[in-house]
């Protein structure tokens, strides 16, 4: 059953919201931590916010990986209207992310960053998950595909480098404590599962 205009309008203007909300906690952390002090970020708050937008980046990543298998389950196409949509606000938290590290972090010496980036592994792998998103972004439009052809969906399996590139880089960041990235992980583990088994059953039903 096609579903109607109003509705999908409706059900867009939710998820933009919900996407939004993450972005809205933090603003209000930070302004609680700027004008009263309090320790709305914990003691430290530069930490906190780069964990918060990419811990947020790596959620909306999943979730945007979870679309197919969930259309597959349900047989509504109509949640693939919002996959492109997800996947920007993938690449406007992780650039944030990125950005408040160089902002923050760095404190403005950003020709340390490429010295960073050899030295850290995690912020290596980091640095390559974002400038991967790079042309996953600049190709969301329809004019792009229609350009790319058959190229543009090749391009977008980039999306499952991108993947493993950023639980790894958040594995190698908390260090000790594993068990929140190993979450994340067995998500991403589950979700390529269950593309290999499709890919499988469909070459042996050809």
């Amino acid at each position: 059953m096609p579903v109607q205009r109003s509705h999908l309008v409706a059900a867009k203007t939710v998820v933009h919201l919900l996407a939004l909300t993450p972005a809205a906690i933090l603003a209000w952390r930070v302004r609680d931590e700027y004008l009263t002090g309090a320790s709305a970020l914990g003691a430290d708050p530069v930490a906190a916010i780069e964990h918060f937008l990419g811990l947020w980046a790596l959620r909306l990543l999943m979730l945007t990986l979870a679309i197919t298998p969930l259309r597959q389950l349900t047989g509504q196409t109509v949640l693939l209207r919002f996959r492109r949509m997800l996947g920007l606000y993938v690449f406007a938290y992780a650039s944030a992310h990125l950005l408040a590290y160089l902002v923050l972090d760095l404190r403005g010496y950003w020709t340390q960053v490429f010295e960073e980036i050899v030295k850290r592994p995690y912020i290596t792998v980091g640095f390559l998950a974002w400038l991967l998103l790079l042309p996953l972004a600049a190709t969301s439009t329809r004019a792009a595909m229609r350009w790319l052809g058959r190229n543009w969906g090749r391009l977008h399996r980039l999306v499952y480098v991108i993947a493993v590139l950023a639980v790894l880089h958040f594995w190698w960041l908390v260090k000790s404590d594993v068990r929140e990235p190993l979450l994340y992980a067995l998500i991403l583990a589950v979700l390529l599962g269950w593309r290999v088994f499709n890919l499988r059953r469909k070459a042996a039903t050809d």
